[in-house]
């Protein structure tokens, strides 16, 4: 089976309730753990690349990881650019190979933003790739994206129908309340979902595909992990799964799933150095990490997304 674009899986996933894991990939280790738990649950997948891990791990070095897991699993699986911050850099992707890019132009005023969308769409349309666009914006850091609370807004319901059919992009990330990276919200407060805003979204854009970034929820067993090997991580917090699986539950169709990727090894390579301080055969440490990945997939899949055997 070759790469698909998300078109079908949205469909699907929009009118049965559930979401697709968006997962972000940087090396073999971290493509076998997310491909093998899809596998092991027959769920639909997405795996997604920003521009900092396409630096990092070179463009024909992804995609052939990539096709070597859906080769080797058989599923449906669509490959995104996450963050895309230019044409030219979607354009590179789609002549590349990828089937899906996002075009991020949250962060310009509002006409600026469609026109970069709407050149993005018109060219990814032509080569049969899909395009996802943003509106409002996420405070985090992750990768390329670095966003002050203060820069931070929610989506305006009132915008999206007409960006959407200005822009023809195919799908949409909002802001309702989640962040990027791992330090999101401090102990003792209650982050919720602005779900009144995907309420009134859905109402604007019936049968439409929504998308959540910043949406991994920093598993606090891995922080303590860091901490008691010597790391230095404050216990954030971050959007309760419960409240993700309401937005699954509605319009969201995809949803982005990155630092509790990255928590999940770190915490397993820090413990094994800490245990095995001599050891130095990579295959050792990785081993474990990809163990902790598949683990967490798995989890997301089956308590967040709702998307097991949905391939």
């Amino acid at each position: 089976m070759p790469l698909v674009t998300t078109t079908e899986m949205f469909k699907k996933a929009y009118h049965g309730g559930y979401a697709i894991g968006a997962f972000n990939v940087n090396n073999m280790e971290i493509v076998q753990g997310i491909t093998e738990a899809a596998q092991e649950l027959n769920a639909p997948l997405i795996l997604q690349v920003s521009k900092g891990a396409r630096k990092y791990a070179n463009h024909t070095y992804l995609m052939k990881l990539v096709e070597a897991a859906v080769i080797n699993t058989g599923l449906p699986i669509a490959l995104h650019l996450d963050h895309g911050d230019s044409f030219e850099l979607c354009k590179s992707c789609i002549d590349g190979g990828f089937t899906s890019v996002m075009i991020d132009a949250s962060s310009k005023p509002f006409e600026e933003n469609i026109a970069l969308t709407r050149q993005v769409v018109e060219y990814a349309h032509d080569h049969g790739v899909v395009v996802e666009a943003e509106l409002g914006t996420l405070a985090g850091i992750e990768d390329e994206v670095n966003v002050s609370a203060e820069d931070s807004s929610y989506t305006r319901p009132e915008d999206v129908q007409e960006f959407v059919e200005r822009t023809g992009c195919d799908s949409l990330a909002i802001a309702i309340g989640t962040s990027h990276g791992a330090y999101k919200f401090k102990p003792g407060t209650d982050p919720k979902l602005r779900l009144d805003i995907l309420e009134e979204v859905e109402k604007r854009l019936p049968e439409f595909p929504i998308v959540l970034h910043g949406s991994s929820s920093v598993p606090q067993e891995f922080v303590k992990m860091i901490n008691e090997n010597g790391g230095n991580m404050p216990g954030a917090i971050g959007i309760p799964e419960s409240e993700l699986r309401k937005a699954a539950k509605m319009a969201v169709c995809k949803i982005n799933i990155d630092s509790d990727l990255r928590l999940a090894m770190t915490a397993c390579i820090r413990k094994y150095f800490n245990e095995h301080p001599d050891h130095f055969d990579p295959r050792q440490y990785l081993g474990p990490a990809r163990d902790a990945i598949r683990e967490m997939v798995k989890h997301k899949i089956v308590d967040v997304l709702g998307c097991d055997g949905k391939a």
